[in-house]
């Protein structure tokens, strides 16, 4: 496979996974669907520190890999974190000033996730089409784990950094910046 073809690849993986997260944050949730969710979240989240986050996040990355299923995994992670923004915006509503897709594109972990998440589902499509083309797929196995490391490495370094920028937050050092 060629390099442009990856780009390529990637770039409309980056796209299409920031339209299910977009899609998914214009989704309309009832006050009583928000508080619900907002108590799971908090409980999920006490005391989570960049490690937590870290593996959260890859426990949702490492399934992209899976040909086929990783791509529908793919967007339905994106389609359920843009609804989690729709409930917090519901929850509070000066949530509602800020572009969805400014969560995803101006926080480094944001991008980080982004990406390592566009990488997986590109391979994910790169295995499928072997599999129809009945190819198999055991030579991939270098540049899948080539990818499973970048990817690996893409979300450890935003765990710690989405950790310290709510650190900051919490002790009111980082501000939401006003539109």
């Amino acid at each position: 496979m060629s390099d442009k073809k990856r780009i390529i690849t990637f770039f409309i993986f980056v796209g299409l996974f920031s339209i299910f997260f977009a899609v998914g944050a214009e989704t309309t949730v009832s006050e009583e669907e928000a508080k619900l969710f907002l108590e799971q979240f908090e409980a999920l989240v006490e005391n989570i520190d960049s490690v937590g986050i870290f593996l959260h996040n890859l426990a949702i990355a490492l399934p992209m890999f899976i040909p086929g299923f990783g791509i529908v995994w793919g967007f339905f992670a994106s389609w359920q974190t843009g609804v989690a923004f729709a409930a917090f915006k519901t929850i509070n509503p000066t949530l509602i000033q800020i572009p969805s897709l400014s969560i995803l594109y101006l926080t480094p972990f944001g991008l980080m996730e982004l990406a390592a998440y566009s990488i997986a589902m590109s391979r994910s499509l790169f295995l499928v089409q072997k599999l129809i083309k009945k190819i198999p797929i055991k030579s991939d196995s270098k540049i899948t784990g080539i990818e499973v490391g970048i990817v690996i490495a893409l979300l450890l370094a935003g765990g710690f950094i989405e950790a310290h920028m709510i650190e900051l937050f919490e002790k009111g050092e980082l501000q939401v910046p006003e539109i």
